[in-house]
């Protein structure tokens, strides 16, 4: 009786991926044990010190502001800021980010005024040095919590060393830039109506306004014309002419002066403050005189009123009247009508002129505009450009202060001030709403008459972004910086900057035209705000607003600054210290204002990019959102090309913002928030950073629970490719093989990393990451699991180790597992970084790699148009065999030996040589020449390629599961193919 004998377990034979690499990335857990990894080892220091001698490539970091936890935007904003950061660093540059904080200003001051009103403390009362260094500890603790919340998300920087703009050397510089611009004349103290918050006490800028609908009063009111001249001359002549013309010119005056003009405005306060009508010579108008009226108040039958003839319908409406057509009046005849006050009675008893305005159009209300210049940017301007000609006709060209700082009336406007019955009316109240003013205006109006109709309209109204508040349009004293004084090289500011921009690079192209089209309107920048918490305006003005010029005061000023911070200009006896006796101090005033903080922001480029020798000036590129078009972007654009002439940047990014997943505003209201601090708990930091790295980041985008999920999935391939790699590594020794060496399909693979190489640099470059994404993830998941991992499983698993194939693959997975690993390394550094390790343990990080070198040899576009032809007829087989699969009538493609036919010359030609076999993953395949039989299966896509599926022949291999008819010739192993008999062999002679 013979033994049985051993069944052996060929599976321990074969070379099955191994690796310690997991499945289930557990990324909350590792994430924060591998950043704290990070700033032990001193990563930071590292990449400095592994860059030194390199170009620089900089990108100047706007500074987000320090009073709260950072949010979706805030994570949007530092992931693309470090993914091109990190790219650039592995692109042989010496990428330093240095992120930064704005720390001044009304947000924080804020704050500390809250925290005052809740302890019942009134903040005049508290000396300001002792409150500015609230404001100063305030800031520094949300610069300490949103670091630790920028590392959680992976951004790499100089995180021990920021810069903020409350930094004493900060401060000094800041205020050098100011002294700068007032030395070249550009700082002027002027009068201008400005948007104001009320609620917060201080000036605001475009930047720091947002607008939200809210219904208001709206008014119809009439303006008695009072006078006619120049155009309305009697003409001269003789005889019957002359009689006539004298008639119809006499008739024409009296209609004239018999009628009102009648304005419309939404903003009924602002009456008061009218100086003047403003019209357009293009619109066309008429004269109306009432036939019938409905109303409770106002226009009566036998009035005449003045309207733009495309409204006066809509006019007549309001106000329950019916008009005729009297006549067409012409815009020479509207400028030469001057107008009374509809509040004379008053003591409104000022001419009100007639100007022609490109403002003016006849879109809504009644084709004539109310132009208060204390009280509008566009009325101002009108106002301005007529400030000569109105002078010489006598009128008064002063503009009114006829709000004060808290929304009062002044007595500038006569019957509402201090001194009115009932005292002054308000427009806003300490907590923005409305006042009594609309009200007594509207009610004065009625009493002399000119109200002609009244109503209410929803609209978009302007509101301080921080109180969320109304603002107000008043005129006050501020200090400005002009934007058209020629500075002394045929240049002025405005035409600096828009030379600036045309030199700049802007990524998406549209805003360069978006900040060009701002830079072009933008009136004279305000520089003052009435608050204590920033940099001060630290000039000396006399009563006129001349300010000092003397470089010795500056100089005092600026070494006070840098060892004591700007709270210098704040201490006692500053003024005697800074004048030094040299000037009379009963002359010079010390200004008290502090400078807006985009002023700040805008001069973060002195500080950090100036003077850090680890960076340069100009910065490579600024990214932020969009909005900084008319913010930071704005003003640092502006503060560089007033001292230096030119833009501090080369490129301009910009993102859009983040909506929820149903395309709605983000708001704790409707419970749609997302937080990053969320995401990263539940998901990790790569799968937040994966998302915006998926997103079309230039628009505005989405972010939900499915979204997210999305990412997760997408992440979930990208890491089995890895892991996959990862394994089958573990049993590779390093064999490096001539490329001329290489299967066929190995230099396939190394002609897509040729190509990926070029894609991957060109969307760095372009700051186009979804395409990197894209098609780094399609390789992954189409090219090399779908494909080349299928293919060459069996050769790696079950080949000889002396298999040059084997070899082969090993040595091109290598590559692959480099580049992939490297290149995503910017995008998702926890996860490469865990799989570098992983495979070198002894590495000390995949952020101190370089992005890896493609040899050109790589690149061959004749093994690659081969194997699309290649790959088309294997679809073809592949198609066939999920039918077979599908019917149940084969379990595996190892199971068939189909036969192809292949009627196309070009594509036989380019299986010729191939195992083709191997490729279609099959047992074995016959190709022949022909279009086959018509039962055969085809693709519609039009390949001439017919499959017939054919059950394989042989013996099922016990170890590599291929059905052949060698199995067995091996004596020594007969249970298995030749090639696997081999294989074992081989094993058994190398475990001795």
């Amino acid at each position: 009786m013979t033994d049985t004998p051993e069944k052996i377990d060929y599976s321990k034979t074969l070379y099955l991926p191994e690796t310690e690499f997991p499945m289930r990335a557990g990324l909350p857990q590792k994430e924060p044990e591998m950043a704290a990894k990070w700033k032990q080892m001193g990563l930071y220091k590292k990449l400095r010190a592994s860059a030194a001698g390199r170009e620089k490539f900089v990108l100047h970091d706007g500074p987000p502001y320090a009073n709260g936890n950072i949010h979706i935007g805030h994570a949007l904003n530092k992931v693309l800021k470090d993914v091109i950061t990190r790219s650039f660093q592995m692109r042989g540059f010496d990428s330093n980010y240095v992120p930064g904080w704005d720390c001044h200003g009304l947000p924080i001051e804020w704050k500390i005024e809250e925290k005052y009103r809740e302890k019942g403390k009134d903040k005049n009362e508290v000396p300001v040095n002792e409150f500015r260094k609230e404001c100063r500890e305030f800031a520094q603790g949300w610069i300490n919590i949103q670091s630790d919340e920028f590392r959680r998300l992976g951004i790499e920087g100089d995180f021990d060393n920021p810069y903020t703009t409350m930094a004493f050397h900060s401060e000094a510089r800041i205020a050098g830039e100011l002294l700068k611009i007032a030395m070249s004349g550009q700082l002027y103290r002027g009068s201008k109506p400005i948007m104001w918050s009320v609620v917060e006490r201080t000036a605001l800028a475009e930047a720091e306004v947002e607008y939200a609908e809210v219904e208001s009063d709206t008014i119809w009111v009439k303006f008695p014309v009072k006078d006619v001249r120049g155009a309305l001359q009697l003409r001269g002549g003789d005889g019957a002419h002359a009689v006539a013309d004298a008639v119809a010119d006499t008739k024409a005056l009296n209609e004239l002066l018999q009628a009102s003009v009648v304005i419309w405005t939404t903003t009924p306060w602002t009456i008061p403050g009218n100086r003047a009508i403003s019209y357009s010579s293009k619109i066309e108008y008429g004269l109306y005189e009432i036939t019938e009226a409905t109303n409770d108040f106002g226009p009566q039958p036998g009035e005449k009123l003045i309207f733009a003839k495309r409204l006066a319908e809509d006019a007549a409406n309001k106000a329950k009247v019916t008009f005729k057509l009297v006549r067409d009046v012409t815009g020479a005849e509207l400028g030469a009508i001057t107008c009374a006050h509809p509040l004379a009675d008053l003591g409104y008893t000022f001419a009100v002129p007639m100007l022609d305005g490109d403002h003016v159009t006849d879109d809504a209300g009644t084709g004539f505009v109310h132009t208060a210049p204390s009280h509008g940017r566009e009325d101002f301007e009108a106002w301005m450009a007529n400030v000569r000609a109105l002078e010489a006709r006598g009128i008064d060209v002063k503009i009114p202060f006829p709000v004060d700082d808290a929304g009062f009336y002044t007595e500038d406007a006569p019957g509402f001030g201090p001194s009115a019955e009932g005292g002054a009316a308000r427009v806003l109240d300490d907590n923005g709403k409305k006042g009594d003013a609309n009200k007594r205006v509207m009610d004065a109006l009625i009493k002399t008459n000119n109200l002609f109709a009244r109503g209410r309209i929803k609209h978009e109204y302007p509101h301080s972004w921080r109180s969320k508040k109304p603002v107000i349009f008043r005129n006050t004293p501020q200090w400005f910086v002009y934007m058209d004084k020629e500075l002394g090289d045929g240049t002025t500011l405005r035409t600096r900057a828009l030379s600036a921009i045309d030199q700049t690079r802007f990524v998406p192209a549209g805003g360069q035209n978006r900040l060009r089209a701002m830079i072009e309107q933008r009136p004279d920048w305000v520089l003052s705000r009435q608050r204590a918490w920033g940099v001060p305006i630290c000039v000396f003005a006399d009563a006129e607003g001349n300010v000092l010029q003397d470089e010795k005061v500056n100089a005092r000023i600026l070494e006070a600054f840098e060892v004591e911070g700007a709270d210098a200009w704040f201490a006692e006896g500053a003024k005697e210290r800074f004048l030094a006796g040299e000037h009379d101090g009963e002359k010079w005033q010390m200004v008290t204002d502090i400078l807006d903080v985009w002023f700040d922001s805008g001069s973060t480029h002195t500080f950090t990019l100036e003077d850090r020798p680890d960076l340069k000036w100009p910065a490579d590129v600024y990214l932020e959102g969009s909005d900084q078009h008319r913010g930071w972007f704005h003003s640092s654009l502006l503060e560089s090309c007033a001292t230096r002439g030119r833009a501090p940047y080369n490129a301009v990014v910009t993102h859009g913002f983040t909506m929820a997943e149903d395309g709605r505003k983000m708001s704790k209201s409707l419970g749609n928030t997302v937080t990053p601090q969320e995401v990263m708990s539940q998901s990790g930091a790569d799968i937040l950073r994966l998302w915006v790295m998926n997103t079309d980041y230039w628009e505005d985008q989405r972010l939900g629970k499915t979204i997210i999920q999305t990412n997760i999935d997408s992440y979930r391939k990208i890491r089995n490719t890895v892991r996959w790699m990862l394994g089958t590594l573990a049993h590779d020794h390093g064999d490096e093989i001539a490329y001329a060496d290489l299967p066929e399909l190995e230099k396939l693979m190394l002609h897509r990393l040729a190509e990926l190489d070029q894609i991957v640099r060109k969307g760095y470059d372009e700051f186009d990451f979804k395409r990197i994404v894209r098609a780094l993830s399609d390789f992954a998941n189409v090219e090399l699991s779908a494909f080349y991992f299928d293919i060459r499983k069996d050769t790696l698993y079950c080949d000889a180790p002396s298999s040059l194939k084997r070899r082969s693959a090993l040595f091109v997975i290598r590559k692959l597992f480099d580049c992939l690993v490297l290149w995503f390394a910017p995008m998702m550094p926890f996860t490469t970084e865990e799989a570098w390790l992983s495979r070198d343990p002894n590495a000390e990080s995949v952020h101190l790699e370089q992005f890896p070198t493609v040899p050109a040899e790589w690149s061959n576009e004749a093994v690659a148009e081969k194997w699309k032809g290649v790959r088309a007829v294997r679809r073809a087989v592949t198609g066939a065999l999920e039918i077979e699969r599908k019917e149940k009538r084969i379990g595996s493609s190892l199971e068939a030996a189909p036969v192809v036919h292949v009627a196309d010359a070009e594509l036989l030609k380019a299986l010729d040589g191939l195992d083709f076999a191997e490729i279609c993953i099959t047992s074995d395949i016959q190709v022949v020449a022909g279009e086959g039989p018509s039962e055969a299966f085809r693709l519609d896509d039009g390949t001439k390629v017919a499959v017939e599926p054919k059950l394989a022949e042989g013996t099922k291999c016990a170890r590599s599961w291929k059905i052949t008819k060698d199995v067995g010739s091996d004596p020594d192993y007969p249970d298995v193919s030749a090639r696997d008999a081999q294989a074992l062999r081989e094993l058994a002679q190398a475990a001795g």
